[in-house]
């Protein structure tokens, strides 16, 4: 079978049809996880539900998907990245009708959870059909529309999410994701599996785990519930601790596992390593965007509707300018565009930043922050993503790309938890220009720390 298999994936080359399945099947993710953001108030009215179980179905699916996309991208490579798609597909469509039928809190949260795992399934899997099937300036057009899908679709859900919501009901956001999961599956058909090479060595690795889901779900407590719990708090230290122990039996344990889930060769190669690093900064930036929102409703005054206008120069520039990160990638390399993104993207914060500035001079800046933000990440995001799956060997491109995203789920939930932090602490007296102030900078900290991981650590070639 592994020959057959080889011979298949030689001769097939990636079309159109399986990119927009591909693409289809990413934004089946953004519109489940982003929209619920915008129609929280909605479904808590609806279901009567406690803040508190809205919160838990809120984090359910990051928490699902932050902890097991690792292991999904490993199930990739030994099983096949299709049939993984196609498992994290139907998991978004049971998840999705069963948010369509609640009436409460069960369903609520048993489809938040199936969501997550979808996604895990889903990201690493496209990801790596994307290595397997397209090759040189295809592949970097490929990633291209992927990062459309992958960074461009929270801002698009965000609004579609909005709209569907307050014309037709929430519940139809998810008729709309059963539907685009559907289409997915359809155009995926006929695309021959794509399986790594390398032969089982032992059993399954479920102890590496094991030691991974305590510690994952360990520091997801943590950056989500700490500062409710207390910094200092015995339980959150005790959870601190759990973490860090874990983590360091988990890497010795899989260091001695020849059939670990997680590879740590991986990040010999700098090219992946610098990625990956600066993509997890890149995505604590997100940070940003609950800050500015706060600081322009509390300390500005603004409705909910107008911030949300603040942004559109976010969601028009990222999805404009990916396309213009992947010609500067295919002329230039992927370091300079990288370097770029960052830069640019920590420029559009700190003009966001200047909360000394009144009036509506201000919320010009806030507006042109954003579309500086959104041009940032959208020329970071191909080069980056091109140079991670790029940098690895084709049987480990699902495992690499379960990482690298994982990357980017972790460093999204501590640079908000960070963030906002920071913002609510200082503006405890009711000054809130300070909180945003530092709250903001804290991003332009991470834009730099990112503009350092790759010029120090990915190598200099095109």
């Amino acid at each position: 079978m592994g020959s057959t298999v080889l011979k298949e994936q030689v001769h097939y080359k990636g079309n159109n049809r399986l990119l927009i399945g591909i693409v289809f099947s990413v934004l089946t993710f953004w519109l489940f996880a982003q929209s619920l953001l915008n129609m929280a108030p909605d479904v808590q009215a609806d279901l009567g539900l406690s803040s508190g179980t809205l919160s838990i179905g809120v984090s359910a699916t990051s928490l699902a998907s932050g902890i097991f996309i690792v292991v999904a991208g490993g199930m990739a490579d030994k099983f096949g990245r299709v049939k993984l798609t196609y498992v994290g597909l139907l998991l978004n469509i049971i998840g999705s009708l069963a948010l369509v039928i609640t009436t409460g809190s069960t369903l609520f949260i048993v489809g938040r959870a199936l969501q997550g795992l979808s996604a895990a399934c889903i990201m690493p899997s496209t990801m790596a059909l994307v290595k397997t099937y397209y090759e040189g300036e295809n592949r970097q057009k490929a990633l291209s529309y992927w990062s459309i899908g992958s960074w461009g679709g929270s801002g698009f859900c965000s609004f579609f999410g909005g709209a569907v919501a307050s014309s037709l009901g929430w519940r139809y956001v998810f008729v709309f994701s059963i539907i685009i999961s559907i289409l997915s599956g359809l155009l995926l058909l006929g695309t021959p599996e794509s399986v790594s090479n390398e032969k089982s060595k032992g059993r399954f690795d479920f102890v590496g785990l094991i030691l991974f889901v305590i510690s994952m779900l360990s520091l997801n407590i943590v950056v989500s519930k700490g500062s409710a719990m207390g910094w200092t708090s015995p339980k959150t230290l005790l959870l601190a601790l759990v973490v860090i122990v874990g983590l360091f039996v988990f890497v010795q344990v899989e260091k001695k596992n020849v059939n670990s889930f997680v590879d740590f060769s991986l990040f010999e190669n700098k090219g992946y390593l610098g990625a990956t690093i600066s993509n997890f900064l890149l995505n604590a930036v997100a940070g940003t965007m609950i800050v500015i929102n706060s600081y322009v409703q509390q300390g500005r005054g603004l409705s909910s509707g107008k911030t949300g206008m603040l942004s559109i120069g976010y969601l028009v520039t990222i999805l404009i300018t990916i396309r213009i990160g992947e010609k500067l990638l295919q002329k230039i390399g992927a370091k300079k565009p990288m370097i770029m993104g960052a830069i640019i993207a920590g420029v559009g914060i700190a003009l966001m930043s200047l909360t000394f500035i009144e009036g509506t001079v201000y919320l010009g800046l806030v507006f042109l922050g954003y579309a500086l933000y959104g041009v940032g990440l959208g020329i970071y995001a191909t080069p980056s993503t091109d140079t991670a799956i790029s940098s690895v060997p084709m049987e480990k491109a699902g495992v690499a790309s379960g990482i690298y995203k994982m990357a980017s789920s972790l460093g999204g939930a501590l640079g908000v938890a960070i963030s906002s932090s920071f913002y609510n602490s200082l503006s405890l007296s009711g000054d809130f220009s300070m909180g945003a102030t530092v709250g903001l900078m804290i991003n332009v900290a991470f834009c730099l720390l990112a503009i350092g991981s790759v010029i120090f650590v990915i190598p200099n070639k095109k």
